[in-house]
C-alpha cells in the first residue's frame, strides 16, 4: 500500500518497467502541481501512456480488478439508488453491480480504489461491503454525464426560468462562489463539459424566433444537443462574453475571443466567435485539446507506403512542405505532428500562426497580431532575421506571404505551411494564382499532403452487404471479384452508424518529373496525372481503400472525397445494369 501513497514512487515504477521517461515523469509531475490532479490522470491526459497501458500496470502491480468501458456502461441502475446520488457526484465513482459470489458486496468502479475514505464513506452510507475496482476517470466522467449531466442542466434552466434571471446579462463581476452556482453558469459549464465528453469539437448556441438551439459538431456533423427558452439567450450570451475577455456591452459587431477550460483533467483551448444575427447573438466554441496536436507521427493512422513518402519529404533539408484541405481536415494536427518529428536541440524552429493552437517544449512561437502590424508576411521578415533552420506558417493567405515562403525556402530553409485547396495538384495551381511563377514552384516545393476526416464505421452496428457493380467501379475494384463494403447501422453506442474518424491522406512529393512539368504549361490534371504514374494514392483511392477494409462507408468515400469522373462511369454502369434487369 505504501508503494503508491508517495505520486513520485507511482512515476517512479511506470518508468522502471519502460511505460514512460523520466523527461516524461518529470514534465507530468510540473503539471500536475498546476492542475491538481493524480499523477496517473495526467501522465494519460498528456499522451503519455494510454489508458489500457495505465489499467493494465496499475491492477497488476496493486492486485485490483478493472472495470471494463462494457462493464460501466452495462451498470445496474438499481445500485446508483443504493449509494446515492449526492455520495456518487461528490466523490466521481460509479457503482456498477453486486458482486456474483456475495450480495452483500457492491463493486465500485473508481480512479483511486486506494482511497479508503471514499470507501468508508460508501460503506456506511449503504451498509454493503465495497470491493473498490479500477477505472479512469475520463470513463467514469463520461457515463455520470449521461446519467446526471442532462438532468442537471435542465432543472439549472428551469430555476433560471423560474427566478427571471436575464439580468444576469447585465452584470460584469468576476465569478465568485454566489455566480458559481447561478443557473447560467451551470448551463455553460455543463454545456462544455457534455460537449467535450461526447466528443465534439464544435458547439453551435443558435438563436431561432422562438427558441435557442444548441447543437454539437460530432465527427464533423452537426446534431442538436439541447433546445432553451429564447429568453436566455441574452444571459447565456453574456456568461460566454465574460469568461472568454469579451465586451459584454457590444452586441452589434462580430467578437473573436479565446478561453482555457479544464475537463477530467484534461486542459482544452476553446476558440470563441460571436456574430450578430437578426434574432440575436449567434456563438460558436472551437474545443481544441492542447495536447491533442502535439502526437507521435505513428497516430495520424497513415499506411506504410504513405508513411514513406512523408519520411521522404520530411527529410529534406530546406523547401516547402504544403499541408492542404478544407477547415476542419486535421492540418494543424498534421502541421504540429512533423514539427514534433523535426523538433531537436541542435535546430532553431519558429512558427507564426493564427492563433497559436498549442504550446510546443522547444519551439519558438508567434502569435499574429493584425491590430498591432504583426501580420503573418512582417513576422515572416523578422524571423528570418533570428536564425532559423526551419518555420512553421500557420497558412498561405495571400501572394506576399506566398512570395516570403518561397525565398526562405530557397535560401535553405525549411518551410512547414497549410493551404485551403482540395487536393495536392490543385495547391501548385493556387500558388500560381497568388503570383508564384510555376519554375520557383518547382524549385521551392519538396511536398504536398491533401487530406480529410472520414467516420468510422461502428464496429458493433455496421451492416455488410455484397458490393454492386456500380460500388466497384467507384472503389476502382475488380468487376468480376466478390467484394463484402459495410454500410452504418445505428446502435446506442453511436446513435448515427459512425464512431470516432479516421484520416486519409494524398502525398505528393515533388520529383524530377513534376519538376520538368513546372516548367512547361502547368495544368492541375498533367500535375497529378504524372504524381499517380509515380505511385501516389489519391483521396479517393485513400477512400476506396478504407471502404475496402470495412473501415468507413461508401457514402462517406463519396461525401469527403467526391471524383466526378469516378462518379460518372460508375453511374454508366449503374444505367446498364439496370437495363439488362428490365
Amino acid at each position: 500500500m505504501a508503494l503508491f501513497g508517495e505520486k513520485k514512487r507511482l512515476g517512479d515504477l511506470l518508468v522502471e518497467k519502460g511505460f514512460i521517461s523520466n523527461e516524461q515523469l518529470q514534465t507530468a509531475l510540473e503539471e500536475q502541481r498546476t492542475r491538481k490532479t493524480k499523477l496517473g490522470e495526467t501522465l494519460m491526459s498528456l499522451g503519455y501512456i494510454s489508458t489500457d497501458d495505465f489499467a493494465t500496470f496499475f491492477c497488476r502491480e496493486m492486485g485490483y480488478i478493472p472495470v471494463t468501458d462494457e462493464e460501466l456502461k452495462n451498470y445496474d441502475p438499481k445500485v446508483l439508488d443504493i449509494v446515492g446520488e449526492t455520495l456518487i457526484k461528490k466523490h466521481e465513482i460509479l457503482p456498477v453491480g453486486i458482486d456474483a459470489d456475495n450480495i452483500n458486496i457492491i463493486r465500485v468502479a473508481m480512479s483511486d480504489p486506494m482511497n479508503l475514505g471514499i470507501i468508508d464513506d460508501i460503506e456506511m452510507s449503504s451498509g454493503m461491503e465495497v470491493q473498490p475496482c479500477y477505472a479512469p476517470q475520463t470513463s467514469i466522467s463520461i457515463i455520470l454525464d449521461k446519467i446526471y449531466g442532462r438532468k442537471a442542466t435542465m432543472e439549472a434552466a428551469e430555476q433560471f426560468e423560474a427566478e427571471h434571471a436575464s439580468e444576469f446579462a447585465d452584470d460584469e463581476e468576476e465569478e465568485d462562489d454566489t455566480v458559481g452556482d447561478a443557473p447560467i453558469v451551470k448551463i455553460v459549464r455543463s454545456m462544455i463539459q457534455q460537449a467535450v465528453r461526447d466528443g465534439a469539437s464544435d458547439i453551435h448556441i443558435e438563436p431561432l424566433e422562438r427558441s435557442v438551439r444548441v447543437r454539437n459538431r460530432i465527427d464533423g456533423m452537426l446534431r442538436e444537443d439541447a433546445v432553451y427558452s429564447s429568453n436566455m439567450l441574452s444571459a447565456m450570451t453574456a456568461r460566454i462574453k465574460i469568461i472568454s475577455g469579451l465586451d459584454i456591452s457590444e452586441k452589434r459587431k462580430p467578437q473573436d475571443g479565446r478561453l482555457t477550460y479544464v475537463v477530467d483533467g484534461v486542459e482544452f483551448d476553446v476558440r470563441v466567435s460571436i456574430l450578430p444575427t437578426v434574432y440575436g447573438e449567434k456563438t460558436v466554441m472551437r474545443l481544441t485539446k492542447k495536447q491533442g496536436l502535439t502526437q507521435e507521427k505513428k497516430y495520424l493512422g497513415l499506411y506504410p507506403d504513405d508513411e514513406a513518402r512523408l519520411d521522404g519529404i520530411m527529410n529534406n533539408p530546406h523547401g516547402i512542405i504544403l499541408v492542404t484541405g478544407p477547415t476542419g481536415s486535421g492540418k494543424s494536427t498534421t502541421c504540429y505532428t512533423v514539427l514534433n518529428e523535426l523538433n531537436k536541440p541542435e535546430v532553431n524552429i519558429i512558427t507564426v500562426e493564427d492563433p497559436v493552437e498549442a504550446n510546443v517544449a522547444g519551439i519558438n512561437q508567434v502569435q499574429v497580431n493584425v491590430k498591432a502590424g504583426l501580420t503573418f508576411a512582417s513576422a515572416l521578415r523578422s524571423i528570418l532575421r533570428q536564425d532559423p533552420d526551419i518555420i512553421m506558417i500557420g497558412e498561405i493567405r495571400d501572394g506576399e506571404t506566398a512570395q516570403i515562403a518561397v525565398q526562405a525556402s530557397i535560401t535553405g530553409h525549411l518551410v512547414i505551411s497549410t493551404l485551403h485547396t482540395n487536393s495536392t495538384s490543385a495547391s501548385v495551381t493556387r500558388l500560381i494564382d497568388m503570383g508564384v511563377e510555376a519554375y520557383m514552384i518547382g524549385d521551392a516545393v519538396v511536398g504536398i499532403i491533401a487530406q480529410r476526416l472520414v467516420r468510422r464505421l461502428c464496429p458493433e452496428c455496421k451492416v455488410p452487404h455484397e458490393a454492386t457493380e456500380r460500388e466497384k467501379i467507384m472503389l476502382g475494384y475488380p468487376v468480376e471479384q466478390p467484394l463484402t463494403i459495410y454500410e452504418p447501422g445505428g446502435c446506442e453506442k453511436c446513435g448515427t452508424g459512425y464512431k470516432g474518424r479516421k484520416a486519409i491522406y494524398e502525398i505528393m512529393p515533388i520529383s524530377a518529373k513534376i519538376r520538368r512539368i513546372l516548367h512547361e504549361t502547368v495544368t492541375a490534371e498533367m500535375i497529378q496525372d504524372a504524381a499517380v504514374s509515380e505511385g501516389m494514392n489519391t483521396l479517393r483511392m485513400a477512400g476506396a481503400r478504407n471502404v475496402i477494409e470495412g473501415v468507413t462507408s461508401i457514402a462517406e468515400m463519396v461525401r469527403v472525397a467526391y471524383d466526378m469522373d469516378a462518379a460518372n462511369e460508375a453511374n454508366a454502369a449503374g444505367a446498364e445494369e439496370a437495363s439488362a434487369e428490365e
